[in-house]
């Protein structure tokens, strides 16, 4: 069998036999949950009748590309803020700037400082308190807002990715079959475009625990030595979204657009920074084609446990009350962190996913159409065999 994982999770997914069904066929998160959360507005829904056709390209513009090198908008001279560093490489904490009022010039200029730190925690904010609308209102300066194909979303607003446990049990599943919660990931890369900038905030959660790891896979490619930096260069690698699609399916949950897959490099450029950096994705990715399995397996593995185990390009992203967290989706790789699962609190988290350029190994394929980088379905063909 291929190199990829199980895909499970149980907090983005309607649950046939705990939610409920509305009136016009919507599911819904069941009333018990529904009368208690603090946040009602974003409470998951999936109509079974939304479809959407599978997205077509499109040529992106990172607004970092505009952005002052010295962040003078973001960060003005007589500004009263704070701004401290997570890590010496990666992650930033900013306190005393509300993102619902930054103007165009200043949202440039947290582009480009997002693609440089990677990810930016921003707390104290009047964000998710304007709303859905106004969330999605300011997300889609930084790219099109992306729907994902089967996670739960407010009424009406598919754009916002909402995760929620639910309050009225302990989660067992987590660990029934697994040892730890566990999962580096990046979002949608099975997408032709995945999700460049991205927005979290945990609106509801527990006292305590429920933070989220992230890697540095820029620190990470530089990591390696220069003779392995260019065995890599020129390898692809099959990314799906077939397991997410049939986990979905298994728990009664709704497919809002079919599964697809494609082809990406395993070393991408950044085009605001001009970095590399290793670009894989461990639920979504099957094999490096132009490998056979076992030397596809063996690398795979190796540049997993690379970016898994290298503490050292890590940080750690805690929910205080009210935090909103700008990341990087193309540069990092990020794990929930379930720690909580004997708590029998809600957590109610919601994500915009701004879309961004088609992976690329040299700026000189940047916003190209017309890059042929192997069969996708060879490539799945093989992976199933």
């Amino acid at each position: 069998m291929s190199n990829h994982q199980h895909y499970g999770n149980y907090d983005i997914h309607f649950v046939e036999g705990k939610d409920e069904i509305d009136q016009d066929g919507t599911l819904v998160i069941n009333k018990a949950n529904r009368s208690t959360a603090k946040f009602p507005d974003f409470l998951p829904t999936w109509n079974p009748n939304e479809k959407y056709p599978p997205l077509k390209f499109f040529k992106y513009e990172d607004p970092g590309l505009k952005a002052d090198a010295s962040f003078k908008s973001l960060f003005p001279q007589d500004g009263d803020y704070t701004v401290k560093k997570l890590s010496p490489k990666l992650g930033s904490v900013i306190s005393g700037i509300q993102l619902s009022q930054l103007n165009d010039e200043a949202k440039n200029d947290l582009a480009r400082f997002i693609a440089e730190r990677g990810i930016v925690a921003f707390r104290d904010q009047d964000f998710t308190h304007q709303g859905p609308q106004k969330c999605v209102e300011f997300a889609e300066y930084f790219g099109p807002l992306h729907i994902h194909p089967t996670s739960g979303a407010p009424k009406n607003i598919p754009t916002i990715h909402v995760t929620y446990r639910r309050a009225d049990e302990k989660d067992e599943r987590v660990f029934a079959n697994n040892t730890n919660s566990i999962l580096w990931h990046s979002d949608c890369s099975f997408e032709l475009q995945p999700p460049g900038y991205t927005i979290f905030s945990i609106l509801e959660g527990p006292e305590s625990g429920g933070d989220t790891l992230f890697a540095n896979n820029v620190e990470a490619y530089k990591r390696l030595s220069p003779a392995f930096q260019q065995r890599l260069q020129g390898l692809h690698v099959l990314h799906t979204s077939e397991d997410q699609a049939s986990n979905s399916r298994g728990q009664g949950g709704v497919e809002r657009r079919k599964p697809v897959s494609y082809i990406h490099p395993l070393i991408r450029v950044h085009p605001v920074t001009k970095e590399k950096y290793i670009y894989l994705n461990k639920p979504f990715s099957r094999q490096i084609i132009e490998l056979k399995e076992e030397e596809s397996t063996m690398l795979l593995d190796f540049l997993y446990r690379h970016l898994e185990l290298s503490h050292d390009l890590q940080i750690r992203a805690n929910w205080e009350p009210n935090t909103v967290v700008m990341w990087d989706n193309r540069s990092t790789t990020h794990s929930s962190c379930n720690d909580y699962a004997d708590d029998t609190s809600a957590r109610h988290g919601m994500r915009i996913s701004c879309q961004a350029e088609r992976p690329v190994e040299s700026l000189l394929d940047l916003n190209n159409e017309d890059i042929s980088i192997g069969d996708i379905a060879d490539a799945l063909k093989k992976t199933h065999t």
